[in-house]
């Protein structure tokens, strides 16, 4: 497997495939999935002839079950080491929910030449947690619940999860189980203390100034029937903050779009970084 070993020892898997001078194209998974949440973008992009890479968080897949760094500056002290180790210059970085959060504030950090373009898929920026600046977010009992159950009930609860996850608890949705097993297969394979410690990174972490410091083309794409991450107080907030940014939404798409609709996400996706 290929890896890298971060400053405190941690290995973090990656994919890198294709022409190592074609323009590249980073994926940054959510949580607590892994690389393989990319599977549909990274074969679409492939065949269209460009590099795609896409590691595990620390954690999370094929990654070391680290016991500590499970908050997104550490998550994104990975990415820089990462991307200066395969010297990615002039990349496009594309961030679904919490990766969308890992995006904006590497891409808010990164050397001058790392990064071409941002997307923010079903991002979890500018911050989840409601709090007396953000009246309308999620109540932090929300995310209490989801820490108890990932950590007492996590094989039950990820499968469960699935559900809102994809839309899949839709009146007429078209039910995949296999989705749903390999959603909870890329689960289940990460720790369940990073998970439940990786919480608290992608719902309190408030990525406004990260936002407003973004300098590169942005795509914002969000799903308005998003059950997981609620497009009205992240996505379509993102977009007015990010200087500008292109707002795309998606009327009845979930959380999961780029699994869902992957045929639709891919061709905007290649609208985006093409234009």
């Amino acid at each position: 497997m290929a890896t890298i070993t971060t400053q405190d020892g941690t290995q973090i898997f990656y994919k890198d495939w294709g022409d190592k001078d074609a323009p590249a194209i980073m994926f940054h998974h959510g949580w607590p999935l892994s690389a393989d949440d990319w599977d549909a973008q990274m074969m679409f992009f492939l065949l269209k002839g460009y590099r795609v890479i896409a590691h595990d968080r620390r954690g999370h897949g094929r990654s070391s079950q680290s016991a500590t760094g499970h908050d997104m500056d550490t998550y994104v002290a990975d990415v820089i080491a990462l991307t200066d180790a395969l010297d990615l210059k002039n990349a496009v970085h594309i961030g679904h929910s919490t990766g969308g959060g890992e995006v904006a504030r590497y891409v808010a950090r990164a050397k001058p030449g790392r990064v071409a373009k941002a997307v923010l898929v079903s991002a979890v920026a500018p911050i989840m947690v409601q709090t007396d600046s953000n009246p309308n977010g999620v109540p932090i009992a929300v995310f209490d619940d989801v820490r108890t159950q990932t950590a007492t009930n996590r094989a039950q609860f990820f499968y469960d999860f699935t559900l809102p996850f994809f839309g899949y608890n839709r009146e007429g949705a078209d039910v995949k189980e296999g989705v749903r097993r390999n959603w909870w297969r890329q689960g289940m394979m990460g720790s369940v203390l990073a998970h439940t410690l990786g919480i608290k990174a992608f719902s309190e972490t408030d990525f406004t100034d990260d936002l407003k410091a973004i300098a590169v083309p942005t795509l914002v794409m969000h799903g308005e029937d998003d059950q997981v991450v609620p497009f009205a107080t992240t996505g379509k907030l993102s977009a007015r903050i990010v200087p500008g940014a292109v707002l795309k939404s998606y009327p009845g798409y979930p959380h999961g779009m780029p699994t869902t609709h992957a045929d639709v996400i891919n061709a905007d996706l290649l609208a985006f970084i093409e234009g």
